[in-house]
């Protein structure tokens, strides 16, 4: 059952990530996207940090949703996820400096029901050209789901990017994809067991304000790529177009 207590509570908390995110001066950004997915018709809002430092790097993002039309009401905020990692690297002068050691936390707070947190461990694999105009992470990780059975305990993912894509400046092309083992129900009466997910979200970003003296603006979107995720039965495609401002 929904607790606005504990809601608030982990507002409070995010918000305060948030303002020292900021604070920190860590590359931090605020999307805010119109998903044009049949079943979503909805505004979410997503908040990124990427902090690098001498012993690694932390990475987060918080979502909150608004529901477009949920019960006759509109455009209320219906729910928050959260996902936060550490890459543990202490020998980034040695020749295994793409090697990391990770950890991370998944969770989530909704209307009617809470999203079962998730805690993984595992190393990562950093890969990159000579300007960081292309990156790629290579993830295996453990992977432990709250009061949910797995065949197999583990995840595996890649993220991205790559500016200046198709050669157009400013233009660039990032996203991940995620692969895991999770035993859950889909479809409507929830009654079709799968075992695995796929999710991956490729996203388009253009720097347009850098036309008007504005480098901070961005439009684009995402695509929103999934097989068995959360009640969804089977493969999904959901768009989304929206703007970004780097802070």
């Amino acid at each position: 059952m929904f607790n606005i207590n504990t809601f608030m509570k982990k507002l409070f908390l995010l918000s305060s990530m948030v303002v020292a995110a900021i604070t920190l001066n860590a590359q931090t950004n605020l999307q805010v996207f119109y998903d044009f997915g049949k079943e979503r018709k909805q505004i979410t809002t997503t908040f990124e940090m990427f902090k690098a430092d001498k012993w690694g790097d932390t990475f987060f993002f918080i979502d909150h949703d608004f529901a477009s039309n949920v019960n006759g009401e509109h455009n209320y905020p219906n729910g928050t996820y959260f996902e936060i990692a550490r890459a543990f690297n202490f020998w980034q002068e040695s020749s295994l400096a793409p090697l990391s050691l990770h950890a991370e936390y998944n969770g989530g707070v909704y209307d009617t029901f809470g999203v079962n947190s998730a805690w993984l461990f595992g190393v990562n694999y950093f890969i990159h050209s000579a300007d960081f105009k292309y990156t790629l992470t290579l993830e295996a990780l453990y992977k432990t789901i709250r009061r949910t059975d797995q065949n197999t305990p583990l995840q595996f993912t890649v993220v991205w990017g790559i500016s200046d894509f198709l050669g157009i400046k400013n233009l660039k092309f990032s996203g991940f994809a995620d692969f895991w083992w999770e035993d859950h129900m889909t479809g409507d009466a929830f009654n079709t067991p799968h075992h695995t997910v796929f999710l991956s979200e490729p996203q388009l970003w253009y720097n347009l304000g850098k036309s008007f003296g504005c480098d901070n603006f961005h439009i684009g979107g995402e695509v929103e790529l999934s097989n068995n995720f959360g009640s969804y039965d089977g493969f999904k495609v959901n768009p989304c177009l929206g703007v970004k401002w780097d802070f």
